[in-house]
């Protein structure tokens, strides 16, 4: 197998019109993580690209529910599922999104390299059109009964029950799920990727060359989509939001949403490296892994390897480790009954608890078929698992390190087997370490293969053995005869903890530092990583070593708290509550209109953002006023990031006197709406003006 310099790994952009749910961290982002941070502990250069996929109809749709505009319908989204994602800890190198001006322009640029080409198709069409509520239909926005196996939800472009692919004017009585009503044709043109004359080189690229190293769920269905013929593909729609066809024959459509996205993990590379991004995508010696459901498989292994090939240049996926679907109680996840467990509230609910939703998410990961997260099968695996394993072992090692030895490294002793029971601690000790070995090359191997129900079990593992080492050994029995068995015992015991630490660091990675904080192994860790090179144990602490304080590592989940959420299901989905009305600040004293026009009141478009040093509060921000560029400090660090405040609009005190806070000259005043309880925002003009506009 081909060694490769480099790894882009790249997890679905998720569709920003709603919160994350379990089923989408199963699915795509927790393998994606644990993969990521094996390959970063084996001291591999990667990118772990991710970011918002934010145009379609149901974008559109979705704002128009919400009485707001697209922009500020993903805004919301955006920020909410970024927020989970670093809440739970996915260590993603960027979270971009698709609207950024990067993105825009690396899609606008794909999209003409493969015109220029002469590739696309150009036709004009009938294409279904609500009448009521005058748009064209995407293929996912019309249903009917399916011609080939009777199926009376099938989608536009797939029948999901018996998996043929369909174009819209196949469907028999098809119906607008936008408004039930039957939809007409008009006709309209756009822009075809001929995916037929790419269907010979995906047999030999996928039907040959992967059929022993992809996912069989993954080459199934791929194969599948390839045998039953492929169909030229628009990769253009009729809608007003989306990024805009660059041609001036393409004015008032924008790029298919399914077209656009994928390209997105392009423009999030360029965004985190804009020097040196095409070593990433277009250098063979990089390997190329996408994570996702699925229900996104034929997009990334059929439609988008296609646009790469047809571009030219880029690097084709390597693998696609895609998981089935995860249920919840029994049932499918429904977000609009309600039928979920939203990751922002799981981590609401049980704070410090990141480790337990992604050890059990782990060991029941939808890898091979759909999986059923129940919140039983949760307390268990915390109290029977966790807790009874991993942290009883982890515990008792310390606490009798603790209380035989004050806390410090015992001597591994050479144990001539003089009598009985030192003949036993020998046997049970290689015994151990055999074991011990097997699992650690097992659970690399795994990883290697993206069988992380596997690995995680593995890791485990190693601490099911350490719990019958101690059990077969009994060192709290010899302490009265033979303290060089105890110390020899509990040397070892500590070195199984040590590399427990390292082992669970892809899948437990506060569960890792929080043993690491034990052993205090701070500047005695460096090395640690060999444990990943070598693919067996490693020794991690020296004799004497002092300890830290032993503690428990997991408490269990009590009876009440699973119960909280099960009620919580059964809830039918509740509108949303009206918070009572917040105290407001009193009036400020009265002033006169002439006071009130000495302000210069203006809207400034962020071009920089950084935080400032050694500062919780400030952020610095270089502001395009129309007039100038200015440097403006604002105390909003807790309520914003840098990152996604470039670009934003904001309006500003232009003619504030300058004051230096912590050496720099602050040149204006951002005005921002501050709630009762301290929450700050933005005060944004409702849509894009030019920077300088005066506020009067």
């Amino acid at each position: 197998m081909k060694k490769f310099k480099r790894t882009t790994v790249t997890a679905a952009l998720p569709y920003a019109n709603g919160p994350l749910h379990i089923g989408h961290v199963a699915g795509a982002y927790l393998p994606a993580d644990t993969y990521v941070r094996y390959l970063r502990l084996r001291g591999d250069d990667i990118v772990f690209i991710c970011g918002s996929d934010e145009h379609g109809v149901a974008i559109t749709l979705g704002a128009k529910k919400e009485g707001v505009s697209p922009k500020a319908f993903v805004d919301k989204y955006h920020n909410l599922m970024k927020k989970a994602f670093q809440d739970f800890g996915i260590g993603f190198d960027i979270y971009s999104r698709t609207s950024q001006p990067v993105h825009y322009e690396t899609a606008q640029e794909f999209f003409k390299t493969i015109y220029d080409q002469g590739i696309f198709l150009e036709e004009t069409s009938d294409q279904y059109y609500d009448e009521q509520e005058g748009i064209f239909l995407a293929d996912r926005y019309i249903t009917g009964t399916c011609p080939k196996c009777g199926n009376t939800n099938a989608y536009g472009d797939q029948c999901e029950k018996c998996g043929t692919s369909l174009s819209p004017r196949e469907l028999i009585n098809p119906r607008s799920t936008v408004s039930g009503n039957t939809p007409v044709l008009k006709p309209t043109k756009h822009w075809y990727f001929p995916l037929d004359k790419y269907e010979s080189w995906l047999k030999e690229w996928i039907v040959e060359g992967h059929k022993d190293d992809w996912k069989t769920n993954v080459y199934g269905q791929c194969k599948s989509w390839i045998d039953q013929g492929l169909q030229p593909r628009s990769i253009t729609r009729d809608l007003a939001w989306g990024i805009p066809v660059p041609l001036a024959e393409g004015k008032g459509k924008v790029l298919y949403v399914w077209f656009d996205a994928p390209i997105g993990y392009i423009s999030a590379t360029k965004e985190l490296k804009p020097n040196d991004w095409q070593k990433y995508w277009q250098d063979n010696d990089t390997r190329l892994i996408h994570f996702i459901g699925k229900d996104n498989i034929v997009f990334h292994c059929v439609i988008f390897p296609s646009m790469l090939k047809a571009a030219g240049k880029y690097i084709l996926p390597d693998n696609v480790p895609a998981n089935e679907f995860l249920n919840l109680e029994g049932e499918k996840i429904s977000t609009s009954r309600n039928h979920a467990v939203w990751l922002h509230e799981y981590l609401e609910d049980f704070p410090g608890r990141r480790d337990e939703l992604r050890y059990t998410l782990t060991s029941i990961s939808p890898e091979t078929k759909d999986a059923d997260f129940t919140w039983k099968d949760y307390q268990s695996k915390v109290n029977s698992e966790l807790s009874a394993i991993l942290g009883n072992f982890v515990n008792r090692v310390m606490v009798l390190t603790w209380k035989y030895f004050d806390g410090k490294v015992p001597s591994a002793h050479e144990l001539p087997g003089t009598n009985d029971h030192r003949k036993r601690i020998l046997e049970k000790y290689q015994q151990a370490h055999n074991d011990l070995n097997a699992s650690v090359k097992e659970m690399i191997s795994a990883l290697d293969d993206f069988r992380f129900r596997e690995a995680q079990f593995q890791m485990m593992n190693l601490c099911r053995i350490g719990n019958k080492f101690l059990a077969d050994t009994e060192p709290w029995k010899l302490a009265k005869e033979d303290m060089e068995a105890v110390s020899c015992i509990l040397s070892y015991a500590l070195t199984v903890v040590g590399n427990i630490a390292i082992a669970c660091e892809p899948f437990l990675p506060d569960t890792a530092q929080n043993i690491k904080k034990q052993l205090n192994s701070t500047g005695i860790d460096t090395g640690w990583n060999a444990f990943w090179k070598k693919a067996e144990l490693i020794e991690p602490l020296p004799e004497s070593h002092q300890l830290g304080k032993a503690e428990l590592l997991f408490r269990n989940i009590e009876d009440e708290e699973i119960e909280k959420q099960i009620n919580k299901l059964k809830k039918p989905k509740a509108v949303e509550e009206v918070k009572p009305e917040s105290a407001v600040k009193p009036l400020k004293e009265t002033i006169t209109i002439d006071d009130f026009t000495k302000l210069d009141i203006r809207v400034g478009t962020i071009l920089t953002a950084e935080k400032m040093e050694k500062s919780d509060k400030l952020l610095k921000f270089t502001i395009d006023t129309g007039i100038d560029k200015r440097t403006v400090l604002s105390g909003i660090a807790k309520h914003y990031t840098p990152e996604e405040m470039v670009g934003k609009q904001v309006t500003l005190i232009a003619n504030l006197a300058p004051r230096k806070m912590m050496g720099i000259e602050s040149q204006g005043m951002i005005l921002m709406a501050e709630d009762a309880d301290g929450k700050l925002r933005l005060l944004q003009p409702n849509e894009a003006v030019n920077p300088g506009a005066t506020v009067s």
